[in-house]
C-alpha cells in the first residue's frame, strides 16, 4: 500500500506535539514501573500510532505524516525510561536515599539528546539505502497505512482505541483486586526434592501476560526453558548440596538458593551471552557504519538537491549539539563528584567519564540502532549493552581512583561508574529507538529532520517523568537490598537489572565477585550458544533459542517468568487460531493493543497506588480484611485472570471480523 507524498505535508503541529507529549508522560510512567518490578520493557511506537489516529481523526486535516510524528515522540517512553535498569542501583548501594530530580533528568536528557544526534549520520546507510528487516518499525507503519487509507482502517482505528482501553481498564481492576487482597497477589507451590527444594510462582499480573504476547513465542519459548534449566535443573541440584537450616522450608530453601547462587549463574548467561550475540555483529556494524561515511562522502561531491524525504538535520548542527551536550554533561559529573571523597579527583574523573561518554555512547548507538533494524527495538540486548557499559566504566573510573582506594573511595568509585553508565544507556537506548522511528518515517514518506526535532521533544518530555516516578516508587516501595530505604510499604521493588548491573560493579572495583558461580553461568550460556547456532543451521533459520531470553529467565524470579511465558504460548495460540478467518490481520493487531492495555493499565494503576500509599502512610491501603484462605485466593486469581484473557481474544477475533466486513 503506498501513500502519496504531499510537497509540504502538515507534520510538526502544536496539537500533535501535545498529543505526542501526553501520551509521553502515560507510557513513560507505565515502564517506569514495569521496568522496576520485572526488568522487561515494552514498545509503544504502536500503542500510540492507535491512540494518534483514534483522537486525531476528529480533524479532517490531520495526515499520516502529523500522526508519525505523535508516535516518534511517544516512542521515546518505550526506550528513555531502559535508564531504571541502572539509576536504582545508586539506592542499592546506598549512596543516595532519594532520587534527586537534576541529576536523573540531566543524565537522561544529556544521554537521549546525543543518542538521537549519533544516530543521525547512519540514517541512509541504515534505513533508506540498507535491507535491514526493522520489524517494528514496519509494523508501526503498516498501522498508520491502514488507520489512514480506508473506511475500514478508520475503524480498526477506533476499535483499537477500545481495545487499549479495555485492556488497560481489566488489568486495572485485576490489579485493583489484588491489592485489596480479594486475589492472591501470587500463586505459587513449593515442594522438597529429597534433601533439596524446588517450586514454581507465578505473578497474578495481566502486565506480564501482555509482555510475553508482545516479545512472541521464540522468546517466551527461550524464557520457558530458562525456567526449567533454573528450577527443574539448578535449584534442586544447589539445594540438595546444601541442606535447609533448621526451621526453614521448602519455599525458603529453594528460594534462598535461587537468590544466592542459581541467579549469578544466570547472570553469568546473560554476560557471555550479550558478549557473543555483539560479537557477531560486528561485520555488518562496521559495514553498515563504512557505508554511511561513503554515501556522506557521495552526496558531498555530488552536491545533489536532496528529497525532503531524505533531508536530516544539518550535519553542521549535529555536531554542534552534540558538543554543546558535552558541556551539561562534563557539569553533571562534576556535580556528582562534588564534595564527595573523591573531590580531590574530580577533574581526570570527569575527564575520563566525558570521554567515555563520547566513545561509549557512539558505539552503543550504532551497535542498538544495527540490532534495532536487525530484530526490533524490543529484541535488542540492551542489557547485553548495559552489562558492557558498567565493566568499560567500573575499569576506566578505578584505574583513576586506586591510588586512594579505601571503602569510601570505593563505593564512591562504584556510585560514579553507575552514573556514567546511565548516561551512556540512555544514548544507547535512544539511538536504538531513533533509527526504528525512521525507517517507519521512510515508509510514509515523513520527512526525517522533522522526526529527529520530534524525538528530541519526547526525549525531554521522558526526562521529566522518569525523575518524580523513581523517586514516588522509592519512597512509597523502596528497592530491594537499599540500605536506606525509607519506604512505607514493607514490598519493596525488584529492579532486577538494576541490582545485576551495581552486583557487577561492585564485583570490579571491590573484587568480591563469585567468579565461581558465573563461571558456571558463562559455560550454561555458552552450551546455550551452541544449541541456537546447531537449531538456526538445521532448520535454515525458522527456529532458534535465543540465550540471553533463557538467561533472563534464570536470572529473573519465576513469579516473573511464568506469566510472561503463558502470555507468549497464549498469544501464538490466538494469532495461528485467527490468521486464516477473515479479518484475521485485524484481529491480531487489535489482540496486539489489548495486550498493550494491559501493560499500560496495570503499570499506572501500580503508580497511583504509590502515591496511595505516600499520602495515607500505609503498606497497603487498600487492603480488605477477610477470612478467605491463600489456596482460595489463589483459585480466584486463576479463574478471573483465565476469563479476563480469553474474553478479551475472543472480543479482538469477532472486532477483527466486523473491520474487515466494512
Amino acid at each position: 500500500m503506498s501513500i502519496a507524498a504531499p510537497s509540504n505535508p502538515k507534520e510538526i503541529t502544536l496539537r500533535g506535539i501535545i498529543l505526542g507529549i501526553l501520551i509521553t508522560l502515560v507510557f513513560t510512567a507505565a515502564q517506569v514501573y514495569l521496568g522496576l518490578k520485572v526488568g522487561l520493557t515494552f514498545a509503544t511506537s504502536i500503542p500510540a500510532a492507535v491512540i494518534s489516529m483514534a483522537l486525531l481523526s476528529a480533524f479532517k486535516d490531520a495526515t499520516i505524516q502529523e500522526n508519525n510524528i505523535v508516535q516518534t515522540i511517544a516512542s521515546a517512553a518505550g526506550t528513555l525510561a531502559s535508564v531504571i535498569f541502572v539509576l536504582p542501583g545508586l539506592l542499592m548501594i546506598g549512596w543516595w536515599a532519594h532520587v534527586p530530580f537534576w541529576p536523573t533528568f540531566g543524565a537522561c536528557a544529556v544521554g537521549g539528546v546525543l543518542g538521537v544526534m549519533y544516530t543521525v549520520p547512519l540514517r541512509r546507510a541504515l534505513v533508506s539505502q540498507s535491507d535491514l528487516p526493522y520489524p517494528e518499525g514496519v509494523a508501526a507503519a503498516e498501522v498508520l497505512k491502514v488507520g489512514m487509507a480506508s473506511r475500514a482502517g478508520a475503524a480498526e482505528g477506533k476499535a483499537g482505541l477500545r481495545a487499549v482501553i479495555w485492556g488497560s481498564v481489566t488489568s486495572a481492576l485485576f490489579a485493583a483486586a489484588a491489592a485489596a487482597k480479594l486475589l492472591a497477589a501470587e500463586v505459587s507451590i513449593y515442594f522438597r526434592t529429597g534433601a533439596g527444594a524446588t517450586g514454581i510462582g507465578a505473578s497474578s499480573s495481566l502486565a506480564l501476560v501482555g509482555a510475553g504476547h508482545l516479545m512472541g513465542i521464540t522468546v517466551g519459548v527461550a524464557m520457558g526453558v530458562g525456567t526449567l534449566i533454573a528450577w527443574g535443573v539448578l535449584v534442586p541440584l544447589m539445594s540438595s548440596l546444601t541442606p535447609a537450616a533448621a526451621g526453614v522450608d521448602a519455599a525458603g530453601h529453594a528460594l534462598g538458593i535461587w537468590k544466592n547462587e542459581v541467579r549469578m549463574m544466570g547472570a553469568g548467561v546473560i554476560g557471555i551471552a550479550a558478549i557473543i550475540t555483539l560479537a557477531g555483529l560486528a561485520k555488518p556494524i562496521l559495514g553498515g557504519l563504512k557505508s554511511a561515511m561513503e554515501t556522506a562522502r557521495k552526496a558531498k561531491l555530488d552536491g545533489a538537491v536532496l528529497d525532503r524525504t531524505e533531508m536530516d538535520m544539518p550535519i553542521f548542527i549535529v555536531g554542534l549539539v552534540t558538543l554543546l551536550s558535552l558541556v551539561p554533561a562534563g557539569w553533571l559529573l562534576a556535580s556528582f563528584l562534588q564534595g564527595g571523597p573523591l573531590a580531590s579527583l574530580s577533574v581526570p574523573l570527569v575527564a575520563v567519564g566525558v570521554a567515555y561518554i563520547l566513545i561509549a555512547g557512539i558505539f552503543a548507538a550504532a551497535v542498538c540502532g544495527y540490532m534495532a533494524g536487525l530484530i526490533g527495538s524490543s529484541n535488542s540486548p540492551v542489557s547485553g549493552i548495559a552489562i558492557l557499559t558498567i565493566l568499560g566504566a567500573a575499569l576506566s573510573v578505578g584505574m583513576v581512583g586506586r591510588s586512594v582506594m579505601g571503602p569510601e573511595v570505593a563505593q564512591a568509585l562504584i556510585a560514579y561508574a553507575l552514573f556514567v553508565t546511565t548516561v551512556v544507556l540512555a544514548v544507547a537506548v535512544i539511538g536504538n529507538d531513533n533509527l526504528q522511528d525512521l525507517k517507519t518515517g521512510q515508509l510514509v514518506n515523513a520527512t526525517p529532520w522533522k522526526q529527529q526535532v520530534g524525538l528530541l521533544i519526547g526525549v525531554a518530555a521522558g526526562s521529566c517523568v522518569v525523575p518524580p516516578v523513581l523517586e514516588l516508587l522509592n519512597h512509597a516501595n523502596g528497592f530491594e537490598g537499599a540500605p536506606n530505604m525509607d519506604s512505607i510499604s514493607d514490598q519493596p521493588l525488584a529492579a532486577p537489572q538494576a541490582l545485576l548491573i551495581s552486583t557487577l560493579a561492585k564485583g570490579v572495583i571491590g573484587g568480591n565477585l563469585n567468579w565461581n558461580l558465573l563461571g558456571y553461568g558463562v559455560l550454561i550460556g555458552l552450551a546455550l550458544v551452541l544449541i541456537n547456532f546447531a537449531l538456526k543451521k538445521s532448520s535454515d533459520g525458522k527456529y532458534s533459542l535465543p540465550p540471553l531470553g533463557v538467561g533472563l529467565a534464570i536470572y529473573l524470579p519465576s513469579a516473573v517468568i511464568t506469566p510472561v511465558v503463558i502470555g507468549a504460548v497464549t498469544g501464538w495460540l490466538f494469532e495461528r487460531a485467527v490468521e486464516k478467518k477473515a479479518g484475521g490481520e485485524s484481529a491480531k493487531r487489535i489482540g496486539v493493543l489489548v495486550m498493550s492495555g494491559f501493560i499500560v493499565g496495570e503499570s499506572l494503576f501500580n503508580v497511583a497506588l504509590a502515591g496511595l500509599i505516600v499520602l495515607s502512610g500505609k503498606g497497603e491501603p487498600l487492603a480488605i480484611a477477610n477470612s478467605m484462605s491463600e489456596g482460595t485466593t489463589m483459585t480466584i486469581a486463576l479463574i478471573v485472570g483465565i476469563a479476563i484473557v480469553w474474553g478479551l481474544y475472543r472480543w479482538s477475533a469477532r472486532n477483527g471480523q466486523a473491520v474487515h466486513g466494512q
